[in-house]
């Protein structure tokens, strides 16, 4: 049996020497640390699990037991998702729900959605990760709201350690169906007591609170329109005893907000104030729709927003006021959402598009190539709780990628390759490296081979959908 993560590197003893590894020669190196510093000819050093040196490549030691020629490429920061549902990958381009807006959108695939089971769960988990390592990113959230046919919030995290992916797993949940209101059916949610039990237990089992950890649980239900009031104040009330972060969807669309107004006499975020969903713990998916007393509201309490554009777009959902939240102060960071509402996960592309719709909304100076960068490291870190990710710094955990500026797509564009990874096409990286571990080198996926796993992803997926008709 192939061992756990966990048997491999253990992030509870982030001190314990391990193995070396030196980056030199980058072409460009991005810190995002304090200083926002770019250095060429730059590299670091890493021994074991975390970052030691960054600088000038002559001001590094000159050997390791690993060493890696960055010549020929920009290196950043590993990129953070803050929003995602990863099973949705099974279910990208369906065309019954390929120019809905939100709710017409949720309506029709919670019926495909009934049939998941576990293998699903896990293998579209594999297939979604392995699609963002390979743009990457190296940490990932995901919102896991549905359980049917005995999956479990275990068959996401199976895969997570399996690929070697920094996870944020939510334990979502859905309590709310159409009998009592809701907008899912009544097939597709769970009792109240029983969704807490769970949750009580995956963070019991696998949350990791120490520095460096890969993995950790967020308590997630899914949105006002699909839990109880009383799920959401009890689901607060046991994130904050076990220290954890709380996660759902607010003010993603126009219907969004005249679906609270109606059922709670408030705005998405006077609710969210109501039930204790601010605060530092806490992040909120989209937002497109948060006015100014909630934008005020995410400043006072540094409430977390995660910006998706792509999906934004592709359900017609909105511009989100992302320059406006920024400079309130209000923690902003990149999602890609899930791969059946941006039908790809590809976090440079997602980091161009947040930039060029901030445009679209509010001027070409509304975002620069380097804010929406942050966005896509700093800003992620910041929204999932983490001083750990995000900068490349000493002390720092070693999740770093590298770009090939010798590709076509950047030809022309190296008098500024930082701004050239955004504004140009999206690229993928030829290095990934998460905790001192290599996990794509060369451009090829090092802990899982690709092939056999999308060949039965796509198996499950037509499956899925048969069993939908």
């Amino acid at each position: 049996m192939e061992p756990t993560l966990a048997q491999r590197q253990n992030p509870r003893d982030p001190q314990k020497p391990g193995k070396t590894l030196l980056v030199k020669n980058a072409d460009m190196l991005v810190t995002m640390d304090g200083a926002r510093r770019e250095i060429r000819g730059g590299g670091l050093y890493v021994e074991g699990n975390r970052i030691v040196a960054v600088g000038p490549t002559a001001e590094l030691p000159a050997t390791a037991d690993e060493v890696i020629d960055a010549s020929g490429h920009l290196v950043t920061p590993g990129l953070v998702n803050t929003h995602h549902h990863m099973y949705q990958s099974l279910t990208r381009a369906v065309p019954a729900a390929q120019d809905a807006e939100l709710f017409g959108w949720l309506t029709s695939l919670y019926k495909v959605w009934a049939n998941l089971t576990p293998e699903m769960i896990e293998v579209s988990t594999l297939t979604a990760m392995s699609e963002l390592l390979l743009s990457g990113c190296t940490t990932s959230s995901d919102h896991l709201y549905i359980y049917p046919n005995g999956s479990r919030l275990d068959d996401s995290i199976r895969a997570a350690q399996r690929i070697g992916m920094r996870f944020h797993a939510s334990r979502g949940s859905m309590s709310v169906g159409q009998k009592d209101g809701g907008l899912p059916p009544d097939a597709v949610v769970e009792r109240d007591d029983a969704i807490l039990a769970d949750t009580q237990r995956v963070i019991e089992t696998y949350h990791d609170e120490g520095r460096y950890a890969m993995l950790r649980i967020v308590v997630a239900p899914c949105s006002p329109f699909s839990v109880s009031r009383d799920l959401m104040r009890e689901s607060a009330a046991l994130a904050r005893h076990y220290g954890v972060s709380m996660h759902t969807h607010l003010a993603e669309n126009a219907n969004d907000i005249a679906y609270s107004r109606e059922k709670f006499g408030m705005t998405p975020a006077e609710y969210a104030e109501d039930l204790g969903w601010v605060g530092r713990d806490v992040w909120h998916a989209h937002c497109v729709q948060l006015d100014d007393h909630g934008i005020g509201l995410f400043s006072r309490t540094c409430t977390g927003v995660a910006h998706c554009p792509c999906s934004n777009m592709r359900l017609a959902s909105g511009i989100a006021p992302v320059k406006k939240m920024r400079l309130a102060g209000v923690p902003v960071g990149l999602g890609v959402d899930g791969s059946a509402s941006n039908d790809g996960a590809q976090m440079v592309a997602e980091a161009r598009q947040a930039m060029l719709l901030a445009r679209v909304g509010f001027g070409p100076d509304a975002m620069t190539a380097r804010e929406a960068l942050e966005i896509a490291t700093l800003g992620g870190s910041q929204v999932l709780g983490r001083d750990d990710i995000g900068a490349l710094a000493p002390g720092m955990a070693a999740d770093f990628v590298a770009f090939d500026l010798r590709q076509p797509l950047f030809a022309g564009a190296l008098h500024d390759p930082v701004a050239a990874l955004v504004f140009c096409a999206p690229s993928q990286v030829a290095l990934s490296v998460i905790g001192g571990r290599v996990i794509v080198k060369e451009g090829v996926l090092q802990t899982v081979e690709l092939e056999p796993v999308i060949e039965r992803h796509n198996r499950l997926a037509a499956q899925l959908m048969q069993m939908a008709r």
